[in-house]
Parts: C-alpha cells; sequence; structure tokens
C-alpha cells in the first residue's frame, strides 16, 4: 500500500486529497464506481467548489438549496440504503449543493430517477418510497437491480455500464436499473469523497493510500 505524507503539519485536507485522486492515476481506485462521464466528477475535480462545500455543508440548520422537503427525504433514506452512513455523511446536503450549481439537464435526470421510486413504491406499496418500511424499501432495491441497463456494455471498453445517462442510444426508454445505477453514483461519490467516506478506506488526516480497501459493508447495493 503507497501513501504519502502531508506536505503540512495540519495535514493533507479533503478537499486537497479528493482534487488529486479525480484528477491524477488515483480516479480509478477511489472513485471506481462513479464513472468519469457521470456529472459528479466534474465537481469532484473543481477545487474551488468543494473548498466552499465546507462551509455551504454544514453540521447544523441547514434548507435545501435545490431539492424540495419531498425530495430531500427520500434521498436522505435512499442514499442511507445503498451506502449505510450515509446520513452521518452528510450525502443529501453535498449532492443538494452540487445540484444547485448544475446545468437544467443534470437536475432533470436526476428529478427524473428520484421520482420513479416513489412512483415504483406507490404502485407496489401504496405509499412514498420514504414512507414504506426498510424492508420494503430494501424489496424495491432489489427489483431495481434485477433489472437490465438499457444498452449492452462494450467488452472493449466503449461503452461503461455505470453510466447509463451518457450511453443509452438517443430514444432508448430508460431501465429502472438505469434510474437506480445514476442514483448510485451520485450517492457513492458523494459518500467516499466525504470524510466519512474517506476515513472509512483509510485516511488520517496525514496520510493516504492509492490502494483502498473499498466499501466493507456486506449490506451495501453493489
Amino acid at each position: 500500500m503507497l501513501d504519502h505524507e502531508s506536505e503540512t503539519d495540519a495535514g493533507m485536507s479533503r478537499r486537497e486529497l479528493i482534487r488529486r485522486l479525480v484528477t491524477g492515476a488515483g480516479a480509478g481506485v477511489l472513485f471506481a464506481q462513479a464513472a468519469l462521464a457521470h456529472p459528479i466528477y466534474k465537481h469532484l475535480a473543481d477545487g474551488a467548489l468543494l473548498a466552499s462545500a465546507e462551509a455551504h455543508v454544514p453540521a447544523g440548520a441547514w434548507t435545501p438549496k435545490f431539492l424540495n422537503s419531498h425530495q430531500n427525504e427520500t434521498l436522505v433514506v435512499l442514499a442511507e440504503r445503498i451506502v449505510p452512513n450515509s446520513g452521518k455523511a452528510q450525502v443529501n446536503r453535498f449532492i443538494d449543493l452540487l445540484l444547485s450549481v448544475d446545468n437544467a439537464e443534470t437536475r432533470e435526470k436526476f428529478n427524473e430517477s428520484l421520482a420513479v421510486f416513489d412512483r415504483e413504491s406507490m404502485s407496489r406499496f401504496g405509499h412514498a418510497f420514504k414512507d414504506v418500511s426498510e424492508a420494503q424499501q430494501n424489496e424495491l432495491l432489489t427489483a431495481f437491480c434485477a433489472e437490465t441497463l438499457s444498452f449492452t456494455p462494450d467488452p472493449l471498453g466503449g461503452v461503461d455500464e455505470d453510466r447509463p445517462e451518457n450511453n443509452t442510444p438517443q430514444g432508448t426508454p430508460l431501465t429502472l436499473r438505469d434510474h437506480f445505477e445514476h442514483l448510485k453514483v451520485w450517492t457513492t461519490g458523494a459518500y467516499y469523497s466525504s470524510e466519512v467516506g474517506l476515513r472509512e478506506m483509510g485516511w488520517t488526516g496525514k496520510k493516504f493510500f492509492l490502494d483502498f480497501p473499498g466499501c466493507q459493508h456486506p449490506e451495501g447495493h453493489a
């Protein structure tokens, strides 16, 4: 395992570590789950935005900049189902901040994918996703994951299965799996760039590692 000492006594800052990882050779290590063409990647490579994020994602009182209250509550629940401890990492707040500065197309795709979870939950259980039991939420996630993506990945690397929003042929209907994958990348990217996620993978505040163990949650949805 390779490690790098910080150049300062205070240690390498989280945003500097993320910037180095997403702009250098370490990108494929930390963000293997988050395809580089996904909208979250350009945000994680933006040092200025990451610097401001720490001030705009407070630990105390907070109001979403982009999401409405229902969307925010749904995201909190969904993110926790995808990656346990997402609430502690304030994944919803970080994603909301990123969406607030992104373009209309990215926002529309996010809203559409999030709405699909409510649509399917209402159809199966008569209640919104955030209001059904944990067992029912996991049942829905299992159903989403059981579907196929709306395209066939290229074995030579021309198509990345974690990027349905960028690789699906024009006019091809998105599947439940597509929507799940889209939100999973938002969630995992936000979680593993948070202090909670980075410390889970070995960041100490003074060292970071190019070889990470990855997500160790057996109950997390892959």
